[in-house]
């Protein structure tokens, strides 16, 4: 366990927004999101009540894994703008009360990184791992240098060197954690966040967090690098967090970490946790995971208890020190809404997510109900197999009822060639007060001004079945049933005094009666 200073006051129960940089808003009309478009969208985000806004990758690139695929630590893709458009973006932002984090890609960079061709043609260069014979998942060098280096994902991204946990004499390249070039590397680290964060930037989300250190059970020494890592930050930049791609609070958290988010991956069960909750398995024949009954479905077979049970694992580990952060989706899960899943279904999901003691991370348009789109082609890497494409979950942000609006469908990396001419959209749900938009604004609202519904406040699961029933410090009582069929309960008395955000629940002294698609949160 860490000894570092709390979370920073702005982060310790805010609403999070994640944002595809390339998706999200199109100044100037090339068919790529950049970061004019998303100023012009700070009002739309303020309005929504989000405050703190995280962006995919934005650092020079090849964009063979959509910026994945670092090319220069310390300058922006030219594609989203100038260093000089980020600074306007966060200065404006922080004038709503909105702050701005980057992705840190730290375990490794693309082939095309300055730093990996002089390692391809210099033997004594240790920024990457090179091995000195054949070995496992290792590639041939593309340079001068004889040898092969370790990739960290694709082949052309090559792992940084940040040691390994165990060394073997047989494999000389295994080398140890304070070499020089894991130590070089850390410094590397600093450098670069010491960089953004002085141009405004108010943290970062790691990406791969748990790939630092190879060979390493129980990821002690990378926690002990995040660890190091961590107290440089409080030191230097107090007020500055880091979150986790880690998928694993109980590790992630106590290494250094102010907060870490389920996935569906990571952890001792790799990702069921989150895939129990919401992820329903069909309709979505390219998202790469397999079918199992979800919480959140129409036909109520899901077990709450798998995710439950999870989340008191975790929550114990992490104690005070940090957050957990529940997702509606990500970069590379398929969204809320897809298969068959209906707008219904959406609105008791955002009930449980922003009334639940976590940080709440929104992914750009399930606010509006975007869906899932299957069988759009690779783009920029959104591949992994044969059953799983990303491409899918980062379509373009729709602003309104005009198909590719604020996008050129000519030249739009992700725009599907036949949008659904019912498809919803943010100007549509934004003149509507009956919208899922505008539940959600409400339920933000509510959270702000009862703290007790947020990350801080104690939590009483009363019935962890159809309907959930779940008290909120003491006085708040949350009822969601997410199934088709409805659903009732009988619990002591909890005579609400009013009801404060409600969709087809009633209360009753001892009874609970919960509509199909319904959700309720009262105030006792």
């Amino acid at each position: 366990m860490t000894a570092n200073r709390p979370v920073p006051a702005w982060l310790s129960d805010a609403v999070l927004y994640q944002i595809y940089p390339q998706s999200f808003a199109d100044s100037d009309g090339d068919g790529i999101g950049d970061f004019a478009g998303l100023t012009e969208r700070l009002e739309y985000l303020h309005w929504l009540g989000v405050d703190a806004i995280w962006l995919n990758p934005c650092f020079a690139s090849p964009f063979r894994d959509a910026g994945y695929d670092v090319g220069d630590y310390l300058a922006t893709a030219p594609r989203y703008g100038d260093a000089a458009a980020l600074a306007e973006l966060t200065d404006r932002a922080g004038t709503l009360g909105i702050r701005v984090l980057l992705d840190l890609v730290a375990g490794h960079t693309s082939d095309q990184h300055p730093w990996f061709r002089a390692s391809a043609h210099d033997p004594s260069d240790h920024h990457y791992i090179w091995a000195d014979h054949p070995a496992e998942r290792f590639v041939p060098s593309p340079g001068s240098r004889p040898g092969w280096y370790l990739p960290n994902f694709f082949d052309f991204q090559p792992a940084l060197n940040f040691g390994y946990a165990r060394t073997d004499p047989a494999e000389p390249w295994r080398q140890g954690v304070d070499a020089e070039g894991p130590r070089a590397n850390r410094a590397a680290l600093r450098e670069i966040m010491a960089h953004w964060l002085g141009l405004g930037v108010c943290g970062f989300r790691v990406d791969m967090a748990s790939s630092l250190v190879k060979d390493d059970p129980g990821k002690v020494e990378t926690g002990r690098l995040w660890t190091e890592l961590r107290g440089w930050l409080d030191e230097r930049h107090p007020d500055a967090a880091l979150l986790a791609e880690w998928g694993d609070p109980a590790r992630s958290v106590p290494a250094g970490f102010h907060a870490d988010f389920l996935l569906q991956f990571g952890g001792d069960q790799d990702g069921r946790p989150l895939r129990s909750l919401w992820h329903n398995g069909t309709g979505t024949d390219q998202d790469g995971w397999p079918p199992e009954p979800c919480y959140f479905d129409a036909e109520g077979k899901g077990d709450i208890g798998v995710f439950l049970d999870a989340w008191r694992s975790a929550d114990r580990a992490v104690g005070t020190t940090g957050r957990i952060s529940l997702p509606t989706s990500n970069h590379d899960f398929s969204r809320l809404a897809c298969g068959p899943r209906t707008p219904d279904q959406l609105a008791p999901a955002f009930a449980f997510q922003l009334t639940w003691p976590a940080l709440p991370a929104i992914y750009y348009g399930d606010e509006i109900g975007m869906r899932y789109v299957p069988g759009l082609p690779d783009t920029e890497g959104s591949t992994l197999g044969p059953r799983y494409n990303r491409a899918g979950c980062r379509t373009p942000m729709q602003w309104d009822a005009t198909p590719g609006a604020g996008f050129s469908t000519a030249t739009d990396l992700y725009l599907p060639l036949d949008p659904d001419p019912g498809r919803p959209d943010v100007a549509t749900q934004r003149a509507d007060e009956t919208s899922l938009l505008h539940l959600v604004r409400r339920l933000i609202t509510l959270r702000r001004a009862q703290p007790e519904l947020g990350a801080h406040g104690s939590l009483e699961v009363l019935h962890a079945g159809y309907p959930l029933a779940y008290l909120r410090g003491g006085r708040f009582l949350v009822v969601v049933n997410p199934r088709r069929e409805p659903a009732a309960l009988t619990l002591p008395d909890l005579t609400p005094r009013q009801a404060l955000v409600v969709r087809g629940v009633r209360v009753d002294g001892t009874e609970i009666r919960a509509d199909g698609f319904s959700y309720g949160v009262f105030e006792l």
